[in-house]
C-alpha cells in the first residue's frame, strides 16, 4: 500500500512508521463526523497540530467522496451493515498518510475547474480541495485478498525539536 506515496521525497520505509491507526466507517453519511472525531482524537495523541484542520478537511472529502461515489447503490445504510469503508493514518517522523480504502475500482476523477464555473455549487470540489490542503494525493488499487481501492493524502510535517 505504500509504493505509489514516494511523491519525490525520501523512500518510506513501512518499517519506520512511528504510528498507525485505523477506523471501521459504516456507509451512512454521518460516518464523516466519525471520521473527524477519530482524526482529531488520534492527531491529538500523535501531538500533530500544526497541520489539524488541514487533515481533518481532507478526510473530511475522502470519506465523502468514499460513501458518494464508490459504493454500489444497494449498500446498506445502516449501523447494522459491515463497514465498507477504512480510515487509515499513518505517521512518520516527518510525515502522515491519511488513506481511505473503499470497494470499488473506478478511479477518483477531479472535475475540470473550468467546466463548472458555478460557485455556489455544493458539491464538486472535493479533489480540488484534497489537492489543495494536502501536500500531495493519489490513489491505486487494493491487491490481495482485499477488494477496491485506496485514495491517500500526504502531509509534510514539521520536523520534531
Amino acid at each position: 500500500m505504500l509504493e505509489p506515496l514516494r511523491q519525490g521525497l525520501p523512500p518510506l520505509d513501512p518499517a519506520a512508521v512511528s504510528n498507525a491507526a485505523t477506523c471501521a466507517l459504516p456507509a451512512r453519511y454521518e460516518a464523516v463526523r466519525e471520521a473527524r472525531r477519530f482524526t482529531r482524537g488520534t492527531l491529538g495523541q500523535w501531538d500533530i497540530g500544526d497541520r489539524f484542520d488541514d487533515v481533518c478537511l481532507v478526510v473530511s472529502e475522502l470519506v465523502t467522496n468514499a460513501l458518494r461515489h464508490a459504493l454500489p447503490a444497494d449498500t446498506a445504510r445502516d449501523p447494522d451493515h459491515d463497514a465498507p469503508v477504512r480510515l487509515h493514518l499513518m505517521r512518520w517522523p516527518e510525515r502522515l498518510v491519511c488513506a481511505v480504502r473503499d470497494p470499488s475500482h473506478r478511479s477518483p476523477a477531479p472535475r475540470d475547474a473550468d467546466a463548472s464555473d458555478d460557485c455556489d455549487a455544493e458539491s464538486g470540489r472535493g479533489l480540488f480541495l484534497v489537492d489543495s490542503f494536502s501536500d500531495g494525493w493519489g490513489w491505486h488499487p487494493v491487491t490481495g485478498a482485499l477488494d477496491g481501492k485506496v485514495v491517500w493524502a500526504l502531509f509534510r510535517l514539521r520536523p520534531s525539536a
